[in-house]
């Protein structure tokens, strides 16, 4: 071995040397530039405060899994009355509509018992208007003097 080639392989491990000890000394400067520009000021939770926070979810999750149901059976109570209010109303369309057909008969057969007055009224109108003359002689009424009841209302 020569000492060209000693050289070179001493030249050559120092360099690496100082690329591993300048990438050490980099890596504490971003750590600390890193811990400086981000501080942990508030600790991280506790495992009895992560504890107490869960149960506390669990407890609102039941709740608003009773207040879920609830709902549901709410619901279904008012389907169950909007089914009911849809057959009442179909009931009564059908109601109306007979209501409709009977009041339609009950008018055609009152204008027939009107006409049929009125046929009546006008034959027993020819049948009277043949001259009959009667005259009955009786007392005559005295005049009446409103002049005495107009005192007795004041």
């Amino acid at each position: 071995m020569t000492l060209q080639l000693l050289v070179r392989r001493a030249l050559v491990i120092a360099g690496v040397a100082a690329a591993l000890l300048l990438a050490g000394i980099s890596i504490q400067l971003a750590a600390a530039w890193t811990a400086a520009a981000a501080p942990l000021n508030d600790p991280p939770a506790s495992l009895t405060s992560i504890q107490a926070a869960l149960d506390t979810e669990r407890d609102r999750s039941g709740a608003l899994e009773a207040q879920l149901r609830t709902l549901e059976d709410a619901s279904a109570d008012l389907t169950a009355a909007l089914e009911a209010a849809k057959g009442q109303v179909t009931s009564d369309t059908a109601t109306a509509e007979e209501l409709r057909a009977s009041l339609a008969a009950a008018q055609d057969k009152l204008a027939k018992l009107e006409a049929a007055l009125a046929a009546a009224s006008a034959a027993r109108a020819t049948t009277s208007t043949t001259p009959t003359t009667t005259t009955t002689a009786g007392p005559t009424a005295e005049p009446h003097d409103d002049e005495d009841h107009e005192e007795e209302d004041d």
